[in-house]
């Protein structure tokens, strides 16, 4: 049985994740130490070092969960070839944000209360190597890495605003908005 499908590895790295957004949720991830989630979670320390070798490889593969999620999630866009590049963006940015408000605590707790730009980087990459590749097979005038990254930039923030509860509008307004600052003529 390799690692990847192990129930009891799968099991205690889930456990060691929960713990680590446990502690996130009242501390910064630079005061957390392994002790402290080894103890909250009950395992001892051997435990947490025949997975991890220290907090910062526990957080990175949490993230990297989380950006294979979000890549799953934003998938599903590509299947919709008759999108026009407006309808794929507002389509993007819907799936985005069902992504965000279904795991909204997880990034409330690890990106909000914690000033960490690791997810913040985490998101923007994977929006930009979606909307690169997608827009890549179009021809457009503006070459993709730059609409991507101005898009993004703007999604990101707006998101990151909404999380931390600085944006008091819904979901459905937040998308009215968008269709309205994107161009039809992209």
């Amino acid at each position: 049985m390799n690692e990847k499908t192990d129930l009891r590895v799968i099991k205690t790295r889930n456990l060691l994740y929960n713990t680590l957004l446990d502690l996130l949720k009242d501390y910064p991830f630079e005061k957390i130490k392994v002790s402290d989630i080894c103890n909250k979670a009950k395992i001892n320390r051997s435990t947490f070092y025949s997975h991890y070798n220290d907090k910062y490889e526990l957080m990175v593969d949490f993230m990297n969960n989380l950006k294979y999620s979000l890549v799953e999630q934003l998938e599903k866009n590509n299947y919709n070839y008759s999108l026009n590049t407006k309808e794929y963006y507002l389509e993007m940015i819907r799936l985005l944000l069902d992504y965000i408000e279904e795991k909204k605590q997880i990034y409330q707790f690890a990106l909000v209360n914690n000033e960490n730009s690791l997810l913040v980087e985490i998101l923007e990459n994977t929006i930009i190597n979606d909307i690169t590749n997608t827009i890549g097979k179009n021809k457009v005038a503006i070459p993709s890495d730059i609409i991507s990254k101005f898009y993004v930039g703007g999604v990101v923030s707006i998101v990151v605003s909404w999380l931390k509860g600085n944006i008091k509008y819904s979901k459905k307004e937040i998308l009215e908005y968008f269709s309205k600052l994107i161009p039809s003529d992209l």
